[in-house]
C-alpha cells in the first residue's frame, strides 16, 4: 500500500486542528519529531499511544494518530490552563504560535487523567526536534497567505469582530454555521450535534424543525455576544474566533482569515452576498416579460443605468429605435407596434446576457437592483436588499424543483460566426469548424489558454478538420484531455513530439468504452498524421498533424 503524500497528512492534521481548536503545525511537528509508531496502514505515528478507554486499534492508523494527538493536546492545555498557566505561558501573541514552553512541555510527553476518554498517551520527544518542525510548518503556512511579521493586532481585531456580529447577522445559513462553529470550539464539542443539542438542552439535534432552528440562532447569537468579554487569549478561544470569521466571511484557510483581518477586521456582510439572486431574479424576469408599458420602462431605465447613458432617448438610440416613434402625436398604430416589438426584443436579448456580462461591478449591481426595485415594486432600496436577502436564504433549502429555486440555466446566445477565426474573436462554446463536434473551449482547457498568434489558431482549426475525420470514422465523440498548451515544462514526455501541444496541432483524448488499442488500430491504416497510444495509460491516445509516425509508449 502506498504512504499518503505531504498535502494528504496536511489535510487531516487541518481537520483535526479545526475538530479540537489547536494550532494546525503542532500535529506536523508530531509526525516530523516521533515517526512512530509503525503503523497498520504502511504509515508512521505521532508518538500516540493507548491510554484509559483509547485502545490499540483506534490509534493503529495514521488518522488515528492524528485525530487522538489532536485530543491530547487539547486535554494537556486544559491540564495547564487548570492548573493556572496563564495565556501568554502558552501563546505567543506577538509571533502568532505556541510558546516555547509549551513546546517543550509537549515533548515531554502526557498522559491523560483516567477521566479523559478522549485524550490518548503522547510520548516524550526531542524538544529541539519538535520546536524546529513546528515553526517550519508554520512559516509555510504564513508564506502561503503573505502574513505579517507582528501578529500583536489580532486579538483585537477579533473582538472588534465579534461585538459588532450580531448588527450584521443576515439569518443566511453560512453565517448560522459560523456561529455554530465558534461555539462548539470554544465550548470543547467534537461535534455540531452535540454542540445543537448542549443548546436546545436536547439529548440529540439530528433533525431540527423551523421553530428550533429560530432558537439556535437566539442561543448561538446569545453566546456569541458573550465572547468578547469572557476571551483571555487561550488557544482554543482563539481558534474559535478565527474559525467564526472565517466561515462567516467565506475565506479559503485560517491564514487568509488573519490576513483578512490585518487589512478590514469588520463583520459586515459584503454586498456581494445578494448576485446568486441577483441573477436567479434575472432568469425570472426573462421569463415574465410581457412588453407591458411598466416592464418596459425598468428594464429601459436598467439599461440606461448599466450603460451609463443619459436619458431614455439615449437608450432607445442606443438599442437602434427611433424616440420620435414612439412620441409622435398622431402615431401610426402599426408602426408603433413594429417598434414596441423591436424594442422589447432588444430589452429581453440584453437581459438575457446579463449573466455573462456581469462582473459584480457597483454600477452593474445598482442597475440589477433597480431594476428588482421598479419589477417587484418595492418603495426603496433598503426594502430591495432586505428582500434580495431573503431571495438567498430561500435558494440556500430551495428544492430543485421548488418555486424557490433558480430556474433552469440558459446557454448562451452565440454571437454570429466570423468568416475566419482570430486570436480577437474566438467563441469558446462555438464548433471550431462549421457543423463540427469540437470547440474552441476543448482545445483550450476551457479558456485557460487562448492562442495569441494568427498560426496557432489555423493550426487548431486544420487540428480539428482532421480530428473531426477520427470522430466520424471511430462512431464516439473524443474526450479531450489536451489539446493546445502553449508552455513546455508541462508536456508529457512519454509523447515522442511533445511540441505539437505549443503548435496547437495535437490532441491526447479517450473515447467511452474503447481502450486506446481499439482506437490506434481504427485510426493507423488511413491518418496521415502522428498516432500514438500509451501502455501505461491504455484508454488514451493520441493524434496530431504533422508527419505521418506510429508510436507506442510504455
Amino acid at each position: 500500500m502506498a504512504g499518503l503524500s505531504a498535502d494528504q497528512r496536511n489535510h487531516d492534521y487541518l481537520q483535526a486542528a479545526i475538530r479540537a481548536g489547536i494550532h494546525k503545525p503542532i500535529l506536523a511537528a508530531l509526525y516530523a519529531a516521533q515517526r512512530r509508531p509503525s503503523l497498520s496502514d504502511d504509515e508512521t505515528g505521532l508518538g500516540v499511544s493507548p491510554a484509559n478507554r483509547v485502545p490499540l486499534e483506534q490509534v493503529n492508523t495514521f488518522a488515528g494518530q492524528v485525530q487522538y494527538a489532536a485530543n491530547s493536546i487539547r486535554s494537556l492545555t486544559e491540564r495547564l490552563i487548570e492548573q493556572g498557566w496563564q495565556s501568554e505561558e502558552i501563546w505567543h501573541l506577538e509571533q502568532g504560535h505556541y510558546s516555547d514552553r509549551f513546546l517543550e512541555t509537549i515533548a515531554d510527553g502526557y498522559v491523560p487523567p483516567v477521566t479523559d476518554a478522549a485524550a490518548a498517551r503522547l510520548e516524550p520527544t526531542d524538544a529541539d526536534k519538535l520546536l524546529q518542525a513546528y515553526l517550519e510548518d508554520w512559516t509555510i503556512d504564513c508564506k502561503t497567505a503573505d502574513l505579517p511579521q507582528n501578529f500583536d493586532f489580532l486579538d483585537l481585531a477579533l473582538k472588534r469582530f465579534v461585538e459588532e456580529l450580531p448588527r450584521y447577522y443576515l439569518g443566511t445559513s453560512y453565517q448560522r454555521q459560523a456561529l455554530l462553529e465558534a461555539t462548539r470550539i470554544w465550548r470543547k464539542f467534537d461535534h455540531p450535534q452535540a454542540t445543537i443539542a448542549a443548546l436546545l438542552e436536547r439529548d440529540e439535534a439530528d433533525s431540527l424543525a423551523a421553530d428550533d432552528v429560530r432558537r439556535l440562532e437566539q442561543s448561538l447569537l446569545q453566546f456569541v455576544r458573550t465572547l468578547p468579554t469572557h476571551y483571555a487569549g487561550y488557544p482554543h478561544q482563539r481558534e474559535a474566533l478565527l474559525r467564526l470569521v472565517q466561515l462567516w466571511h467565506q475565506l479559503y484557510s485560517r491564514e487568509m482569515t488573519i490576513a483578512a483581518l490585518k487589512v478590514a477586521p469588520s463583520a459586515e456582510t459584503g454586498i456581494q452576498m445578494i448576485d446568486p439572486a441577483l441573477m436567479a431574479s434575472l432568469q425570472r424576469i426573462a421569463h415574465a416579460y410581457q412588453g407591458k408599458g411598466d416592464q418596459r420602462n425598468a428594464l429601459t431605465e436598467t439599461y440606461r443605468l448599466w450603460y451609463g447613458l443619459e436619458s431614455r432617448g439615449a437608450v432607445l438610440q442606443e438599442l437602434g429605435v427611433d424616440p420620435q416613434a414612439l412620441t409622435a402625436s398622431h402615431p401610426n398604430r402599426n408602426a408603433l407596434l413594429n417598434v414596441a416589438t423591436q424594442l422589447d426584443r432588444s430589452l429581453l436579448d440584453f437581459v438575457q446576457r446579463i449573466p455573462a456580462l456581469y462582473q459584480a461591478t457597483e454600477p452593474q449591481r445598482e442597475a440589477l437592483l433597480r431594476l428588482t426595485q421598479m419589477w417587484r415594486g418595492f418603495e426603496g432600496r433598503d426594502q430591495t436588499l432586505q428582500a434580495l436577502v431573503n431571495d438567498v436564504q430561500r435558494l440556500e433549502t430551495a428544492r430543485r424543483d421548488s418555486p424557490d429555486a433558480a430556474l433552469k440555466l440558459e446557454p448562451l446566445t452565440l454571437p454570429p460566426r466570423p468568416p475566419q477565426w482570430t486570436p480577437a474573436n474566438l467563441q469558446l462554446f462555438a464548433a471550431i469548424i462549421p457543423h463540427g463536434s469540437l470547440t474552441w473551449a476543448e482545445a483550450t482547457q476551457g479558456g485557460t489558454y487562448l492562442p495569441t498568434h494568427q498560426m496557432t489558431v489555423d493550426a487548431i482549426v486544420q487540428m480539428a478538420e482532421l480530428a473531426q475525420q477520427a470522430y466520424d470514422r471511430i462512431g464516439r465523440p473524443l474526450q479531450i484531455v489536451r489539446w493546445y498548451h502553449p508552455t513546455q515544462a508541462n508536456h508529457e514526455s512519454r509523447a515522442p513530439s511533445p511540441h505539437h501541444y505549443s503548435l496547437g496541432d495535437a490532441i491526447q483524448f479517450y473515447c467511452d468504452d474503447l481502450t486506446g488499442d481499439q482506437i490506434y488500430w481504427a485510426l493507423s491504416p488511413w491518418w496521415t498524421g502522428g498516432l500514438g497510444r500509451y501502455r501505461q495509460y491504455p484508454y488514451l491516445c493520441y493524434i496530431d498533424a504533422g508527419d505521418r509516425s506510429r508510436w507506442t509508449a510504455e
